[in-house]
């Protein structure tokens, strides 16, 4: 089974624990957060596993050889020329994702206790072209789904716009769920993918799921109150995983 961890970002939210490190190697509770993502992966299966470098790349690739990369299949999508963004990162990436199955994508700085391999086999019998983790939270920007947990749009709370601009007079009731870093998505994703990007190579996935999710099919897979969940891509929230995880001696 495919993976991929985004782990090229450049961490500002992290200053000044990222000046010379790069993200993927803060710790949280005596782990670097590369080594918990990579761990959680390959208890769920996941094998192969592409990871995208740009801050302090070299310093990546130096702890994965010096792990002997964890025993695994572990592919280097190289962007230290060029941060490529979300989107950009996965279409660089392609080489080692396309296939005849579904491929998870996992932010580095995302620490969760949820079940991967239920969350593959969920998307597996979906159908879906992707797969989203949402949750309920206070964040400004949220996506929107209908009644079948289809992506339908997107929404500002704070300056009130919406995408489309008319989503919700289509639809009667719509919900609002902030995205949770990890997403499951077949490989029927690159052509469309291609087609947004119309040339460019730097772009996000978020407004590309936007784009074409009228005429593709972008499920939500909703956070269960059974498991924890961390961005801990901000200081306080790093904090708040250290001591979760150092309580738990996990």
């Amino acid at each position: 089974m495919k993976a991929m961890i985004f782990a090229a970002g450049l961490g500002t939210r992290l200053q000044p624990l990222t000046d010379n490190t790069p993200k993927a190697l803060i710790e949280v509770a005596g782990q670097t957060l590369l080594e918990r993502v990579i761990t959680r992966m390959n208890k769920a299966g996941f094998n192969e596993i592409t990871i995208n470098v740009h801050h302090h790349a070299q310093k990546i690739i130096d702890f994965l050889y010096q792990k002997d990369n964890f025993g695994l299949d572990i592919h280097i999508s190289d962007e230290r020329n060029q941060l490529l963004d979300t989107g950009g990162g996965i279409l660089k990436a392609r080489q080692w994702l396309e296939g005849d199955a579904p491929f998870l994508v996992h932010n580095v700085d995302i620490l969760t206790d949820f079940d991967l391999a239920t969350f593959y086999q969920h998307h597996l019998a979906s159908g879906a072209m992707a797969t989203v983790l949402v949750k309920q939270r206070q964040t400004q920007r949220y996506l929107l789904f209908d009644s079948s947990l289809r992506l339908r749009g997107w929404a500002n709370r704070q300056t009130g716009q919406t995408l489309p601009p008319d989503v919700k007079s289509k639809y009667d009731k719509l919900y609002a769920l902030a995205f949770g870093g990890i997403h499951m998505m077949s490989p029927a994703i690159f052509p469309v993918l291609e087609q947004h990007a119309a040339g460019r190579q730097v772009f996000p996935i978020i407004p590309f799921y936007i784009d074409k999710c009228q005429e593709n099919t972008f499920l939500a897979y909703p956070q269960s109150p059974s498991y924890h969940w961390f961005d801990v891509g901000r200081l306080n929230t790093l904090q708040q995983a250290n001591d979760w995880y150092a309580e738990r001696q996990m």
